[in-house]
């Protein structure tokens, strides 16, 4: 793959970016055992089915990676760090739901010390109904293109 990611010299408060993933049953259950957490609302689909949710959801930190994403391939090759990534679940993710990210750039902090700088960021995932089920803040320092970030 050769993705050029947008460098700090190129992005503008405002400027949105993102993406879309629908979550299917092997989502949940790799979940399960890349954070160890078998709670039985994500394993158990007979104890699941008769809970609020009428079924398995999935992990909030795999929502949350969902979610951060669309940082890594927006700012492919430019970012030096993730700084800070808060998130708020709001609804669960069941299977079969498919996910929209909409970051906004809502903040650029110059840091001419680290040739870039850092872009200040606030997310919206919602599923297909419409349906917010996360919100996210983050910051990611960045390069400019301007010195030594390859096109």
């Amino acid at each position: 793959m050769n993705f050029v990611g947008k460098a700090f010299d190129e992005i503008a408060v405002g400027e949105t970016f993102g993406q879309t993933l629908t979550i299917d049953e092997s989502h949940i259950s790799r979940a399960c055992g890349m954070f160890g957490d078998f709670n039985p609302l994500h394993s158990d689909a007979t104890f699941a089915a008769s809970s609020r949710f009428g079924q398995r959801i999935l992990h909030g930190p795999m929502t949350s990676a969902a979610i951060s994403a669309s940082v890594g391939m927006f700012f492919y090759g430019t970012a030096v760090a993730y700084l800070e990534h808060n998130c708020r679940f709001l609804s669960p993710v069941l299977a079969g739901d498919t996910l929209t990210v909409a970051w906004t750039i809502t903040e650029r902090i110059d840091k001419p010390q680290h040739n870039g700088g850092i872009a200040v960021m606030t997310a919206r995932c919602t599923n297909q109904r419409g349906q917010v089920v996360a919100e996210a803040d983050g910051k990611i320092l960045l390069q400019n293109r301007t010195q030594g970030v390859p096109v």
